[in-house]
C-alpha cells in the first residue's frame, strides 16, 4: 500500500499526496518545469542541485528510463512533484522503468496533487523552499518548519558538491583531421555538453572547479569552457576570480548559463535571484542583432542584470518570455555567453549553432598564433 506524502512550502501552503519512493523526507527549492519530455534528463542535470521539481506535464515514467540519457554521473536533484502516478514504461530504449530508476538514486516523490494549483501558487509568490515528507501520517507541521528551516537558495555555492574531483579526458567521437583542445571547467557539466563538443572534434580535458589558471593554460588549450551548474553564482569567488585570471589571457571562452553568470561576474557586473526562474523546453530566445527566435532548453534561476553591464559587455540574446538577458559578447574579449542550455537535452536544438560560433573563436585563435 502506497504511503500518504505532504508537500509543504516556507509560507505555509501545503499539499497532500502519494508517496512515490522508499525516502521519507526530502526538502529544497521548489521550482516547476515545463518541458514535455526529457524527465530522466532533468532529474539528472546537476543544475537542479537542492531542488525539488514540478513536473507540469502528466505523464512522467511513460518511456522508463536508461543509461545513456543520464545528465550527469549521478542524480542531484532531491525529490520531485507529479500529478499522476508514475506510468508504466512502453519504449523500445527503455532498459529501466522510472521506480527502478528513483529507487536506485534514493528520490523521494509526492504524486496526485493538484501541480496546476501549486505552480500558480509558485508563479505569484515565487519559488521558496519546500519539504516532502512521507509516512503513515506525515506532520503539516514538521514538513514546514523543515522547508523554514532550510531557507533559501541566494547565498549557496554548490559547485564543489557536484563537479569532478580530479581531471578526466573526454575524447570519443574524436574524427581523424585537424581537431581543438579545449579545457571544460566542470561546475556540474551536463554530460550532453561534452558530446556537443567532442562530435565537434574537440579534445577535451574535463577539470575541477578550484582548478587555477596555471593548471588551465598547462594544458595549452585552444579554448576554454565554463560549464553550467547550481546555486547563486555570486558567491562563487573562487571561480569568479579564476575567471578574472583566465580573461587576461584573452583566450576564447564559452560560459553556457552559471558559466555565463560567471563571466558576467568576473567583468564586473551583477547577478540576480529571479522570482520562479526558467525551467523547460519551451523558451523562446530572440538574437538581438538578427532578430531570430529560437526555442530552447533553460534550467536557472539566477540571471544577470543587464543594467550592471561594464564598458565593452554587448547583449546578443534575451527571452521572449520576460525580456531577461540570454546572452552577450564582450567588443574586445574573444568571449561568448549564453544562460540556456545550447546542447539541448532534453531539447529543442535550435540554438546549438552556439557550439559552431565557439568553433569559429577556436578557428580565429588557430589562425592568428600560426
Amino acid at each position: 500500500m502506497s504511503k500518504m506524502a505532504i508537500l509543504a512550502l516556507a509560507d505555509g501552503v501545503y499539499f497532500e499526496g502519494i508517496a512515490v519512493g522508499r525516502e521519507e523526507c526530502a526538502v529544497g527549492e521548489v521550482v516547476f518545469n515545463t518541458a514535455m519530455t526529457g524527465y530522466q534528463e532533468i532529474l539528472s542535470d546537476p543544475s537542479y542541485a537542492e531542488q525539488l521539481i514540478t513536473f507540469t506535464y502528466p505523464h512522467i515514467g511513460n518511456v522508463g528510463t536508461n543509461v545513456v540519457d543520464n545528465e550527469s554521473r549521478s542524480v542531484y536533484a532531491k525529490g520531485f512533484i507529479l500529478r499522476e502516478m508514475p506510468t508504466r514504461p512502453s519504449n523500445w530504449r527503455a532498459q529501466q522503468s522510472f521506480d527502478q530508476f528513483i529507487h536506485e538514486h534514493r528520490l523521494l516523490g509526492i504524486a496526485e496533487i493538484d501541480t496546476r494549483a501549486l505552480v500558480h501558487h509558485l508563479r505569484q509568490q515565487g519559488a521558496q523552499a519546500g519539504c516532502i515528507l512521507a509516512g503513515d501520517s506525515p506532520n503539516i507541521e514538521t514538513a514546514i518548519a523543515k522547508a523554514r528551516e532550510w531557507g533559501e537558495m541566494q547565498g549557496r555555492s554548490l559547485i564543489e558538491a557536484v563537479a569532478t574531483q580530479k581531471p578526466y579526458d573526454c575524447t570519443e567521437q574524436i574524427k581523424p583531421g585537424h581537431k581543438y583542445r579545449v579545457v571544460v571547467v566542470d561546475f556540474g557539466v551536463k554530460l550532453g555538453i561534452l558530446r556537443a563538443l567532442t562530435a565537434k572534434n574537440c579534445e577535451l580535458r574535463v577539470v575541477p572547479p578550484n582548478s587555477s589558471v596555471e593548471t588551465i593554460l598547462s594544458y595549452r588549450p585552444d579554448g576554454v569552457v565554463l560549464s553550467n551548474g547550481p546555486g547563486d553564482p555570486a558567491v562563487c569567488l573562487e571561480a569568479i576570480a579564476m575567471t578574472q585570471e583566465l580573461l587576461k589571457h584573452r583566450i576564447p571562452i564559452l560560459g553556457i548559463c552559471l558559466g555565463h553568470q560567471l563571466l558576467a561576474l568576473a567583468l564586473g557586473a551583477k547577478t540576480l535571484k529571479m522570482k520562479q526562474g526558467h525551467h523547460g523546453a519551451n523558451h523562446p530566445v530572440q538574437d538581438i542583432v538578427d532578430k531570430n527566435v529560437f526555442i530552447t532548453s533553460q534550467n536557472h534561476g539566477f540571471a544577470v542584470d543587464e543594467a550592471s553591464f561594464t564598458p565593452g559587455m554587448k547583449a546578443t540574446h534575451r527571452s521572449l518570455f520576460d525580456n531577461s538577458l540570454q546572452g552577450f559578447k564582450h567588443d574586445s574579449l574573444p568571449l561568448l555567453a549564453f544562460q540556456g542550455h545550447p546542447e539541448a537535452n532534453p531539447g529543442p536544438q535550435d540554438i546549438a549553432i552556439l557550439f559552431d560560433d565557439f568553433i569559429r573563436l577556436l578557428q580565429t585563435r588557430s589562425e592568428t598564433h600560426a
